[in-house]
Order: C-alpha cells, then sequence, then structure tokens
C-alpha cells in the first residue's frame, strides 16, 4: 500500500521537480512552464458543486492512450478513469491498491513524460 507520504518522497527525488504551493501536485520545468506530472484526484462528488480532492487517488501522467489502455486493462482494482479525462493521457491510481515499487514506476514514467530531454538522461538523485 502507498501513501501520499511515498508520492512526496518520489516525487521530489526527480530532479527539478517542484510540488505546488497550494495543492497536492507535482511538475517539473520544461522550457520555463511548470509541467504538471502527478496531482491528488479531485472527485465530482455533487454535479452542482466543485470537485473534492480525494487524497486516496492520484492522477499520474501517462506518454500516450495507448499506454493509458494498457494499464486500465491489467487491473481495475489498481487503476482507472472517468470522463474528466477522456482523450487525456493520464492514469488514475488508488493508492491503497499499488506498491510503493509500482507507484516508483509509475511516478517516474510520468515524470519523464514531462521532462525535458537533458534531464531525462541525467542520473536521478537518491531517494
Amino acid at each position: 500500500m502507498a501513501t501520499q507520504a511515498d508520492v512526496r518522497r518520489i516525487a521530489l527525488s526527480f530532479p527539478e521537480t517542484e510540488e505546488a504551493e497550494n495543492d497536492f501536485a507535482f511538475s517539473v520545468r520544461n522550457r520555463g512552464k511548470a509541467r504538471g506530472f502527478a496531482w491528488l484526484w479531485k472527485e465530482r462528488v455533487n454535479p452542482k458543486k466543485p470537485r473534492v480532492p480525494n487524497a486516496g487517488v492520484i492522477a499520474i501522467r501517462v506518454a500516450n492512450l495507448g499506454q493509458r489502455d494498457a494499464l486500465l486493462a491489467t487491473d481495475d482494482k489498481k487503476f482507472f478513469t472517468e470522463p474528466h479525462y477522456a482523450g487525456f493521457p493520464a492514469i488514475l491510481v488508488r493508492l491503497a491498491s499499488v506498491t510503493v515499487a509500482d507507484l516508483k514506476v509509475l511516478l517516474e514514467e510520468g515524470w519523464r513524460c514531462m521532462a525535458p530531454t537533458e534531464l531525462t538522461n541525467t542520473p536521478k538523485r537518491k531517494q
């Protein structure tokens, strides 16, 4: 079982990663802009109200829709999506259902999707 503390520790171990000031979200600078690769899922509980954070689910960027669909096909207890993410390359991950090792792989892939090439070819910092 992974936790938000694991997400934070792993995400911040990647070069040039920043945590948002007012949200549980992580990005990497690419061409001067913060490019998000992981963030807390905000669930639509009431259709007429704003989305609310769901502490048990993290959204992680993936390379493309094919990769997202492949992950969705592997284990619906770990991974899911919702209409809000239709056509967007990200997967929703239930933290209670993934191991820390699984989470590390997912976060690293998400980071690589958004990081500049010069960073992806350098060794990562120790955790």
